[in-house]
């Protein structure tokens, strides 16, 4: 199935915890039905201490919306 938004469109969120929200779209996926939009649905993640990161910690990371719970806005 061909997806109608892409990488750079902005797209209001219609569906979940986010709904009302307007972002960016960082990453398409089409063989799941996902995107990932701009500061929508944020998860705290842990990670683990590494050459780049040798503290370790808490990340917070943008996380995939089905393509069904959003809305491209038109005109932007």
């Amino acid at each position: 199935m061909a997806m109608k938004i892409k990488k750079g469109d902005t797209v209001k969120i219609i569906a979940g915890d986010d709904k009302g929200k307007t972002g960016e779209v960082l990453a398409c996926f089409p063989k799941d039905g996902k995107v990932i939009v701009k500061d929508c649905k944020i998860a705290k993640k842990t990670v683990k201490p590494s050459e780049e990161n040798k503290d370790g910690g808490f990340v917070n990371k943008e996380m995939p919306i089905d393509i069904s719970n959003v809305a491209k806005v038109e005109g932007e």
